[in-house]
């Protein structure tokens, strides 16, 4: 069975958009700089490793609807920017949103729409991606949530050398402990790759 991965990036405050996040700005006012290990990877080879890693690693990704209305707006993803950012894999892995009614006429294909809620999404996506990956790519509520219903076996989060001050935090919608066991931690220029395996509490 495919290993389901919560995989996002994070300021050092804990938010993974800055302020307002919209349409036109996905990743809120100044949330750019959460994802400057992304945008600077030609330049450091331990984090293009992370995102090539992201890209080739990956069988299946689920993403809640916000997420889904940002990648399919028109700063969304396009032929130069896509899974996994610049990083251009053999095809994109099949995405499961998790939605309570699909679009009527999205600009991008390939994409399943998943009303029967998270749980059923990412069932979903396990069964195509074989021994590869499942991914929960966020946002935050999915991943919350995906946290708070035991459906995640490893959390990875590259935690960014900024303070946003505001935007959108991970983790605010749990209200339970949740023990983890600390995997992996890759220190680069630009972010701190830390890999956590989640085990019962």
């Amino acid at each position: 069975m495919s290993t389901v991965v919560a995989d996002i990036s994070m300021s050092l405050d804990g938010y993974v958009t800055g302020p307002e996040p919209d349409l036109e700005h996905g990743l809120g006012l100044g949330g750019e700089a959460i994802q400057q290990w992304v945008f600077n990877s030609q330049n450091s080879p331990e984090d293009r490793r992370f995102l090539e890693s992201a890209g080739e690693g990956t069988g299946a990704v689920v993403m809640g609807r916000r997420t889904f209305d940002f990648i399919d707006g028109p700063n969304g993803w396009n032929d130069d920017v896509g899974y996994a950012y610049d990083h251009k894999p053999p095809s994109r892995p099949p995405i499961f949103v998790v939605t309570h009614e699909a679009p009527e006429t999205p600009r991008l294909a390939g994409f399943t729409f998943m009303t029967a809620g998270l749980a059923a999404a990412v069932n979903a996506a396990q069964k195509v991606a074989g021994q590869s990956e499942t991914v929960i790519m966020g946002g935050a509520e999915v991943i919350d949530q995906a946290l708070s219903e035991g459906l995640v076996d490893t959390l990875r989060i590259h935690l960014s050398p900024v303070i946003l001050g505001g935007g959108t935090r991970l983790f605010d919608l749990l209200d339970e402990r949740i023990l983890l066991t600390q995997g992996d931690v890759t220190v680069t220029p630009h972010a701190t790759h830390l890999t956590y395996q989640l085990k019962e509490t």
